[in-house]
């Protein structure tokens, strides 16, 4: 029988939610890496049992790991995270330049057809890749030290590179997305990059046309129209028919379009979940109440997903990374939250129940559907 497998980072380890194909019963295994900040842990599309996790502490810095048997037992691997060439600055709060620092290791992305290839996407803003399963990190240096980044600042995260997202047409296509710069494309496997921002606007540049300088949340594709992308910004919900020459807004109908996750069904391109926030200080959901927001029609009508979530006096939040959909025939839908739940909805988002209570915050949520 078909199983899913849930793969939640924590502010205080890792834990890996194990159920069959009808999503009833759950196995809770972990913490993995108690007390860690673990930013990230996601499994290799083309190898399910080989997994990676970010592990980071403030004391002893960032652990990349690496499971070969689906997260049972772990290994460390490379861990040399170096700017590649002149290191040079980029922009501060205050407006004046600091250098690029390395802090931590945001979102992994394993290739879609090679375990062995997998992507970090790090604070401060740069892309590594590894063809050795996470040996050995070379930075991807077009993106950094494209023209623009001296002029990339930090969101209130840190100034994070925390979205990679693969066209399954060609390994050469990449799309990433950078707090506070905006979304970036790269045709030539990560060579050269260019911002992908018209259409966006965001309050407080000077310049409304501005190239960069946009806090992207979040990015999403379904691999059967891969132009078509989604984007959660800070304010705004967006598309692009075009792989990103132009956006437009999609967010009327939703409560607040504020929210950081967004992600596409497994088998419908038009249909699309967000969770919406109150605002850029209320980090909590408008009026208390937990609501999934879903659009069947590609975002241009929303309705609010509330069956078996609370609809009063709660004050959570829904990270970026921490929502995401397995691939079994109805497609379930799964998110993580700032206080500890992770809920699963078995049928597109009709019904939600928790898996477990009481984690630590939820930092991300990644799901494997296993023959």
């Amino acid at each position: 029988m078909t199983e899913v497998r849930v793969l939640v980072g924590t502010r205080k380890g890792a834990f890996i939610l194990t159920a069959d194909g009808r999503r009833r019963d759950w196995r809770v295994d972990g913490p993995l890496f108690p007390g860690w900040e673990v930013y990230h842990v996601a499994g290799a599309p083309s190898a399910p049992e080989r997994v990676y996790a970010s592990q980071s502490g403030g004391w002893f810095g960032q652990v990349v790991q690496r499971s070969d048997d689906g997260g049972r037992s772990w290994e460390p691997v490379g861990n040399e995270f170096t700017y590649d060439g002149a290191v040079g600055t980029h922009q501060w709060f205050d407006g004046t330049q600091r250098p690029w620092e390395f802090t931590r290791v945001w979102h992994l992305e394993p290739a879609l057809s090679d375990p062995d290839t997998v992507y970090a996407g790090v604070e401060d803003a740069a892309l590594f890749r590894s063809t050795d399963g996470g040996v050995t990190w070379r930075e991807l240096r077009g993106l950094r030290t494209h023209g623009s980044g001296p002029s990339w600042q930090p969101g209130a995260g840190g100034m994070c590179l925390h979205t990679i997202v693969q066209d399954p047409r060609t390994t050469s296509r990449i799309h990433v997305a950078i707090s506070a710069a905006g979304a970036f494309r790269t045709g030539d496997a990560g060579a050269t990059w260019e911002p992908i921002n018209k259409g966006l606007v965001s309050e407080g540049l000077p310049d409304a046309d501005a190239e960069v300088g946009h806090c992207v949340h979040n990015l999403t594709r379904h691999p059967d129209r891969p132009d078509v992308l989604y984007m959660q910004k800070h304010w705004d919900v967006l598309r692009t028919d075009d792989g990103g020459e132009h956006w437009y807004d999609i967010g009327d109908g939703l409560p607040s379009d504020f929210g950081f996750p967004i992600q596409v069904h497994a088998h419908d391109p038009d249909t699309v979940y967000v969770v919406p926030i109150t605002s850029d200080m209320a980090h909590f959901p408008p009026d208390g109440r937990l609501r999934v927001y879903r659009s069947r029609v590609g975002g241009h009508e929303w309705e609010p997903l509330t069956e078996g979530l609370p609809q009063r006096d709660c004050y959570v939040n829904v990270l970026r990374d921490a929502m995401a959909v397995d691939s079994l025939d109805e497609c379930g839908v799964y998110f993580g939250t700032t206080g500890g739940q992770v809920y699963a909805s078995p049928d597109a988002g009709g019904t939600w129940a928790p898996i477990v209570r009481d984690l630590p915050t939820v930092l991300s949520v990644e799901v494997q559907t296993l023959p």
